[in-house]
């Protein structure tokens, strides 16, 4: 048997040392790890493993990856047939190809690097009825394997088009993603070894959605670790393809259809987040926060930045060169959104590079600052510092009492937000409110009067901000939570009858506003929105009169028996000056709060 050549690693600090930790081993129907001098059969191979010496780390290779190994092969009486130690020279084949004997590779993928092991081979993952040069056919034979390392081998695109070797593995699991930039090295060559491509010494840089010099090149980055290096096997296909790349650069010309090696390092990559989800806010990593939380929502943050058009004009600064930082209360509308929503993603002692649409920063307005004056539409750059943030009290951080008391202070922020017509905000207040006082059981009995009062006057009044944001079906949804509680509650039934109404569910309001009537027989908003509804009926029914009309109509036309024509009389009441009212008030927004006994609940 031929033995390849491959490098040598040293093992010297693992052969030999019994004392180490017992490796895991591999899992065979969850029996415990391996133990020096133990020997068990791999699942019902056949195929049997004796560990000799632990090996280090826990990652195993699979089929695919490359392998270095050195072995001796035996038959039972002990006469050796292969050996690479002869000749003191390992070798190096792609595990699953079955080079030295099938079973073997089953077996070494249960190996980690520097482990030493004995492996008993049955005929049928041996050399079977054939044998070969030493081993008499229908053999069992022996391998004494050391795993000295591997190269794993990925195939990125699944058709063979980018093979990716991992000459040495990256840190972390963070890989870039598509809107990230990346700092890179790289050498391209041609089949015969003619380089024609590579980066300067310091390496170049670009945003991995913008690509770079081929698709390989990008395709192979998204799958990289922060300091792996790989070399890649690219067809044309995905290189340059039938068309070559001319000689740039004092790099030679790339012929058609030719097949690339690439030397390739991902050195470093900045990560950058879509902040707001619409391509609107964009945040760029440049220095890593500490830990892993973040400011969030309500927290009281200390920000530092310099701030910028895209013309390079400074705007704004704050907390460098000696001047005093920034400090605010995320989701306050202390700043321009974009700022507050960034700042709310930062860890402390993160750096970032913010760029802000127009509809995140000052809009169409004229902005006068303190350094220059940012014109209506402008897009903007921050360079920000989170210098430190205090996190606002999460519910399980409190007791009982202090629950209550900052449920009843998010009701009441809601409540004046509601006021000044900030209903989006005023929304999530309520939210905040419900989710102090959410768990039933971890309040006494005293405190049971309380937190439903706050509950039921939080999804009362969520409901109306959501009427007011036209979301009736959220409407719907808190006023049901109300009534899951108090079935005859007047403004629930009122405010899911209006959200009822939007959506043309007339059926359901009308028997929410007679649940209400029941309850309170002369309430006003009641009677007045009763109204509004019989007028809906009224439309509704005409419309159904006319669609039927127009079906009887077209049948007739295919008929030769004369069909009398369909007439729907619906006696239409006729318009006081109060329906008249009722109308308008269905058409026009809701009464302000103070106008309104169904209003936002102050209590």
């Amino acid at each position: 048997m031929e033995v390849e050549k491959g490098k040598v690693t040293d093992v010297s600090d693992v052969q030999g040392e019994d004392d180490l930790d017992e490796e895991p081993g591999e899992e065979i129907e969850s029996a415990p790890p391996l133990k020096v001098g133990e020997e068990r059969e791999l699942g019902n191979s056949g195929i049997k493993k004796k560990l000799l010496n632990n090996g280090i780390h826990w990652e195993t290779p699979e089929f695919g990856d490359e392998v270095t190994v050195h072995f001796v092969g035996t038959l039972l009486n002990g006469i050796k047939f292969c050996s690479t130690r002869d000749n003191g020279e390992p070798m190096t084949f792609e595990l699953g190809e079955g080079k030295v004997a099938k079973g073997l590779d089953t077996g070494i993928t249960t190996m980690k690097k520097g482990e030493r092991v004995l492996f008993t081979l049955p005929p049928d993952f041996g050399y079977g009825a054939e044998g070969r040069d030493g081993v008499p056919p229908d053999s069992i034979v022996q391998f004494e394997v050391e795993l000295l390392s591997w190269i794993t081998v990925v195939d990125i695109c699944k058709d063979g088009g980018i093979i990716k070797k991992i000459m040495e593995k990256g840190e972390r699991n963070e890989r870039p993603s598509d809107l990230d930039e990346v700092l890179v090295k790289y050498q391209v060559a041609l089949a015969d070894g003619t380089i024609v491509a590579k980066t300067p010494e310091e390496g170049y840089e670009f945003y991995v959605k913008d690509g770079h010099l081929f698709p390989a090149l990008t395709k192979a980055i998204v799958t990289m670790k922060r300091g792996e290096k790989v070399k890649l096997i690219v067809q044309p296909k995905y290189a340059f393809g039938d068309k070559g790349k001319e000689a740039t650069d004092g790099f030679p010309s790339i012929p058609p259809n030719s097949v690339l090696n690439v030397e390739l390092e991902l050195v470093s990559f900045k990560p950058v987040i879509d902040v707001t989800g619409d391509s609107k806010v964009f945040k760029k990593i440049l220095k890593e926060g500490e830990g892993a939380l973040v400011a969030n929502e309500g927290a009281a943050v200390t920000i530092s930045y310099i701030a910028w058009l895209e013309d390079g004009t400074v705007f704004e600064r704050k907390g460098v060169d000696g001047g005093q930082p920034l400090e605010f209360i995320t989701d306050e509308e202390q700043v321009i959104p974009g700022l507050d929503r960034a700042a709310a993603t930062m860890k402390k002692g993160e750096q970032a590079l913010l760029t802000i649409s127009p509809e995140y920063g000052f809009g169409s307005v004229v902005a006068e600052r303190d350094l220059a004056v940012v014109p209506p539409s402008s897009n903007l750059v921050y360079e920000v510092e989170m210098l430190d943030f205090v996190k606002e009290k999460a519910p399980w951080e409190l007791n009982n009492q202090e629950k209550i008391e900052a449920a009843g202070k998010k009701k009441e922020e809601g409540n004046i937000l509601f006021k000044d017509g900030n209903y989006q905000r005023a929304g999530k207040k309520y939210d905040k409110a419900v989710d102090y006082v959410s768990e039933d059981g971890l309040f006494q009995d005293d405190e049971q009067k309380q937190i439903k009062a706050l509950r039921i006057s939080c999804w009362l009044n969520g409901a109306a901000c959501s009427l007011k944001l036209s979301d009736f079906w959220g409407a719907i949804q808190l006023c049901s939570k109300v009534l899951d509680f108090e079935s005859h509650n007047v403004k629930a039934l009122y405010r899911r009858a209006q959200a009822y109404m939007k959506t043309s569910d007339l059926i359901s309001a009308e028997m929410d506003i007679k649940k209400a009537l029941e309850a309170d027989p002369q309430n006003r908003e009641v009677k007045l929105l009763q109204k509004t509804l019989r007028q809906l009926q009224v439309e509704s029914n005409k419309r159904d009169a006319k669609l039927f009309t127009n079906m009887f109509a077209r049948m007739s036309k295919g008929s030769s028996m004369p069909i009398k024509k369909l007439k729907v009389e619906i006696a239409e009441p006729e318009k006081s000056e109060e329906a008249a009212a009722t109308e308008r008030e269905c058409v026009a927004e809701p009464s302000t709060p103070s106008e309104d006994r169904m209003a936002v609940d102050q209590s």
